[in-house]
C-alpha cells in the first residue's frame, strides 16, 4: 500500500531576515516557513503581466481578469529599453507609465511585485538594456563605477515616474532586482542600496535563485522558477530532463535549464552548461531530480516568481503545452511545499515597437517574434481565456480557502516514488500536513509522454494520532488525475477523515436559522474517481451535482469534474461560489461582470442551499466567417534561412516583404463598432506570419498549430482599415521543431505548407454586471 509518514518541522518557526527594520507594511512578515499577513499564513499567487506590452485601455480589464482567476499579486518587469530610447531621456507616457499602472493594480485589489532589473530579459533586446547602454564602455551588471552611474540615472527617473508608490505602505510589497544573476552576489547588495537611494523600497526584495545561484545571505528572498516545456533547447533534443523533473515530487526547488542558454551566449559556454546529463538524471534519486544541489532558500520558504503558465516560441523550437500539462506542474510544487505560487507569463501581450525581441541579430542565441508575446499564457494576448485558466483558477481558490492551514504544514514525500525520470507508472503524490490533519496532493500527469493509469490505489497516511488508510477499496487513478483530498480536516464540529474528491473551498455558515448555519465544503470530483467521503467515522458515496449532502455538521458540495467554478474572494472574509462559462471579472469591489450576453451565471446561496441566476441582457455576440482574398502568391519555400550554431535564423523582414503570399482579410463593418470587442481568428498553416492594419505590422507569429487570435480594437481597427495578411510558406524539408500534431501536418506535405484554413470574426461584446 503506498504510504506517506508525516516528517514535522525540525525546529520551532524562525523569522526571515525581512522585512527590514523601515520596510515593514501591509502586515506583511516571513519565516522559513510561510509568508503571513497580519500574522497569518497566506500563500500568493502572483502573475506576471507586463504593462508596457498591453495598451493602457486594457490595463484595468487585464488586472480583473488576473484577480477573478485567484492571482492576488500582480508581478512587471520594467523594461529600461522601453523607456529610454537614449541617455538623458526617459518615457512614461501612456502605456509606459508605471506609476498610473500600479494605480489600477491598487484599484483591482492587487499586490504588485515589481521587478526593476536593470536587466531583466524577458525575450527583450539587450535582456533590456537601451542599446546606448549595452554598447556603453562598461562591466554591464557588476559594480563597475561606470555602469553603476548609468543605473544611478535610471533609478532615479524610474522612482520619480512611480511617484512614492514603491515604497513600503503603497501597493508595491516585493521589488526584484537583476534577473538570472548567478555569481555576483555583491552587485545585488549594491542594486539594494541603490534602489533604496533613488526612493524604491518594499517589505520583500526579491533574486531568482535558480541556476545555483550565489546570493548575498540575508539581503533577498530567492525566488525560484520550473517550466514544462522550452523554446530554448536545441531543435533536435527530445523533452528535457529539467524539464520532466518539474513533474516529480521533490523538495528541490533549484532548476538548472532555466536561462542556461542565454548564460552560455554572454558569459561563455562554461557559465551556462546545464549540470548533468540525462542518462545521470535519470538514475538519479528522484527526491532531487535534474536539479542543481546548490539551490539554498537562505532561511526563507520555499517560493517562485516564474512557473511556466504558458510558454513563447522560438524560430528554431515552438513548443505548445495543454493546460492540463500547466496546471499540473504548478499543482506539483504546491505538494512540495510552495509558499508562493508565481506565475510567468499570466497575460501575453504585444513588444510596444518593432525590433524590441530577443534576435540573433542581437547576440542571443533564439530569434524570437518581433512583436508577438502572447506565450500561449492563460490570458492570451486578446484577452481570450486558454484552456489553462480554469484550471489554475481552481487551484488558487483552494489556496485562498486554505492557506492559513497550508503555512504551517510541511511537505512529506512518499516511501515510494518514481525510481527515475522515465518511470511513468508510480503514482506522483506528496502530503501537505501539520500532522493532525492534511492534504494529499495528487498530480499523476505529465506532457509529451503520458503516464499510465494508476491501478489499485489504496493509501496509507500516516498522522501523529495515527494511520489513515482511504479510500475503502483500491480505486484507479486515471493518467491525467490532479488531485487535493483532505485527510482530517476539521470543519463545522465535524471532521472530514478523508475524501476522495478535491477541496476547493470553503464557504463560511450564514447567520440565520441554526439547522442550515453550517459550512460548507466545495469539493470537484476527478473524471474516472467516485467521490466517497468519511466525515466523523461515517462513509457516504455522493453523486457529483449541484445539489449539497449534510455530512455530520457540514454541507458538502461535490461538483462535477470541469465544472466551469469562480470563486470570490471579499474583503469582509466571506467568499462566493459562482458558476459560468463565460467571462466574470471583479476587482477590488464585489460587482461581479460578465460577457458574453446570453450566457448564464449562478451564485450559490448557502442559506438557501441553493443557486441563483442571471442571464447578461442583451443579443448573443456573432461569430462570423469572412473569405480572404489572395493578393499575391507566396515566393518557394526556402529550405532554411540560415543558423546560429545549431538554431535556425528567422527569415528577415526583406524576405517576408518579397517572398510572402499576401492576403486580404475584408472584415465586416460590425467589427469596429464600439462594444462589440470583436477578434479576429486565424486558422493556418506555414512558417511565419505577420499581421498588418493600413499596411502597418500591428502582430506576427511563428506557427505551432494553434488558433492566432487578435484584437481588433487594439490592433487599432477601424471601420476604414484595410486588414492583410502575410505568410511565408514552411518548406517540407525543414528541421524547425514543432509539436506532434504540427509536425504531422508538415510530414504530409511533399514541397511546402502553407494554407489561411479558416479566418472568423468574433464579437464578445460588452462587459455587464451581474452581482453585487
Amino acid at each position: 500500500m503506498p504510504t506517506v509518514s508525516h516528517h514535522g518541522w525540525s525546529q520551532p518557526a524562525v523569522p526571515a531576515p525581512m522585512p527590514a527594520a523601515g520596510e515593514a507594511a501591509r502586515g506583511l512578515t516571513v519565516t522559513d516557513r510561510a509568508l503571513l499577513r497580519g500574522g497569518v499564513p497566506w500563500v500568493p499567487a502572483s502573475g506576471e503581466i507586463h504593462y508596457s506590452r498591453l495598451p493602457r485601455a486594457r490595463w484595468r480589464e487585464r488586472l480583473q481578469q488576473l484577480k477573478a482567476g485567484g492571482i492576488t499579486v500582480a508581478s512587471t518587469y520594467v523594461f529600461w529599453l522601453h523607456h529610454s530610447p537614449e541617455r538623458g531621456v526617459a518615457n512614461f507616457d501612456g502605456n509606459l507609465d508605471v506609476g498610473a499602472f500600479l494605480d489600477e493594480c491598487a484599484a483591482a485589489g492587487l499586490d504588485v511585485a515589481l521587478r526593476i532589473g536593470p536587466w531583466v530579459h524577458g525575450e527583450a533586446r539587450n535582456g533590456g538594456f537601451p542599446d546606448w547602454a549595452q554598447h556603453g564602455d562598461v562591466t554591464h551588471r557588476s559594480d563597475d563605477p561606470r555602469y553603476l552611474e548609468l543605473v544611478r540615472e535610471w533609478f532615479a527617473q524610474l522612482a520619480a515616474a512611480l511617484g512614492g508608490r514603491a515604497q513600503p505602505g503603497g501597493p508595491v510589497i516585493a521589488v526584484q532586482l537583476e534577473n538570472e544573476l548567478y555569481d555576483r552576489p555583491e552587485h545585488l547588495v549594491t542594486l539594494k542600496r541603490l534602489a533604496r537611494e533613488a526612493g524604491i523600497a518594499a517589505p520583500l526584495w526579491t533574486a531568482t535563485g535558480w541556476g545555483g545561484a550565489d546570493l548575498p545571505d540575508g539581503e533577498v528572498f530567492p525566488l525560484f522558477g520550473g517550466y514544462a516545456d522550452g523554446f530554448w533547447v536545441d531543435p533536435g533534443e527530445p523533452w528535457h530532463p529539467t524539464f520532466r523533473a518539474h513533474f516529480f515530487p521533490s523538495h528541490d526547488w533549484d532548476d538548472p535549464g532555466v536561462g542556461a542558454d542565454v548564460r552560455a551566449a554572454l558569459d561563455g559556454a562554461d557559465a551556462g552548461r546545464t549540470p548533468g546529463t540525462s542518462a545521470e538524471m535519470d538514475a538519479g534519486d528522484t527526491a532531487a531530480p535534474a536539479a542543481s544541489a546548490r539551490g539554498d532558500l537562505h532561511g526563507f520558504p520555499p517560493a517562485t516568481c516564474e512557473l511556466g503558465s504558458g510558454m513563447a516560441t522560438a524560430y528554431h523550437r515552438r513548443p505548445v503545452l495543454t493546460g492540463r500539462d500547466i496546471a499540473a506542474l504548478a499543482h506539483v510544487k504546491i505538494g512540495n511545499g510552495s509558499a508562493w505560487q508565481g506565475y510567468f507569463m499570466y497575460v501575453g501581450g504585444t513588444n510596444p515597437a518593432p525590433a524590441m525581441q530577443e534576435s540573433h541579430a542581437t547576440g542571443y542565441p533564439n530569434d524570437m517574434p518581433e512583436l508577438g508575446y502572447d506565450f500561449h499564457a492563460p490570458i492570451g494576448q486578446s484577452g481570450d481565456r486558454a484552456s489553462s485558466y480554469a484550471l489554475m483558477r481552481e487551484q488558487h481558490a483552494f489556496l485562498a480557502a486554505f492557506g492559513d492551514l497550508l503555512g504551517g504544514m510541511t511537505s512529506s514525500l512518499p516511501d515510494e516514488r518514481p525510481a527515475g525520470l522515465d518511470d511513468r507508472e508510480t503514482l506522483r503524490w506528496a502530503l501537505r500536513s501539520d500532522g493532525d490533519a492534511g492534504f494529499v496532493i495528487i498530480s499523476h500527469h505529465q506532457p509529451h509522454e503520458q503516464v499510465a493509469d494508476a491501478h489499485g490505489v489504496r493509501l496509507r497516511v500516516e498522522l501523529d494520532a495515527g494511520a489513515v488508510e482511504f479510500p475503502a477499496h483500491p480505486i484507479t487513478v486515471p493518467a491525467g488525475t490532479l488531485a487535493r483530498w483532505p485527510v482530517g480536516l476539521s470543519l463545522g464540529g465535524s471532521r472530514v477523515d478523508w475524501a476522495t474528491a478535491s477541496a476547493v473551498t470553503v464557504l463560511p455558515a450564514v447567520a440565520g436559522d441554526p439547522a442550515s448555519a453550517v459550512p460548507t465544503l466545495v469539493l470537484v470530483a476527478a473524471d474516472g474517481i467516485a467521490p466517497d467521503i468519511s466525515v466523523d467515522g461515517k462513509v457516504s458515496s455522493v453523486t457529483p451535482g449541484l445539489a449539497p449532502v449534510r455530512l455530520g455538521g457540514i454541507d458538502v458540495l461535490v461538483l462535477p469534474a470541469d465544472t466551469p467554478l469562480w470563486v470570490q474572494e471579499l474583503d469582509s472574509g466571506a467568499r462566493r461560489l459562482l458558476l459560468s462559462s463565460g467571462d466574470l471579472t471583479w476587482g477590488a469591489d464585489p460587482v461581479v461582470h460578465a460577457r458574453p450576453a446570453g450566457v448564464p451565471v449562478s451564485a450559490y446561496d448557502p442559506a438557501t442551499r441553493s443557486w441563483l441566476g442571471v442571464v447578461p441582457s442583451g443579443p448573443a455576440p456573432q461569430r462570423e466567417e469572412i473569405v480572404p482574398a489572395e493578393v499575391r502568391a507566396a515566393a518557394p519555400a526556402a529550405a532554411d534561412y540560415g543558423f546560429q550554431g545549431p538554431r535556425h535564423s528567422a527569415p528577415s523582414a526583406e524576405v517576408l516583404e518579397e517572398a510572402a503570399a499576401v492576403y486580404r482579410l475584408p472584415l465586416p463593418a460590425s467589427a469596429a463598432e464600439p462594444g462589440q470587442d470583436a477578434v479576429l481568428e486565424i486558422d493556418w498553416a506555414g512558417d511565419v506570419a505577420q499581421l498588418r492594419v493600413d499596411g502597418r505590422p500591428v502582430d506576427d507569429r511563428f506557427w505551432d498549430g494553434t488558433r492566432w487570435s487578435v484584437s481588433l480594437a487594439d490592433a487599432g481597427v477601424t471601420a476604414d482599415s484595410e486588414v492583410t495578411f502575410h505568410v511565408l510558406p514552411l518548406a517540407s524539408s525543414s528541421t524547425i521543431a514543432l509539436p506532434a500534431t504540427a509536425a504531422e501536418r508538415l510530414a504530409a506535405t511533399t514541397s511546402a505548407l502553407l494554407s489561411l484554413d479558416a479566418v472568423h470574426v468574433r464579437a464578445r461584446g460588452p462587459w455587464q454586471p451581474v452581482a453585487r
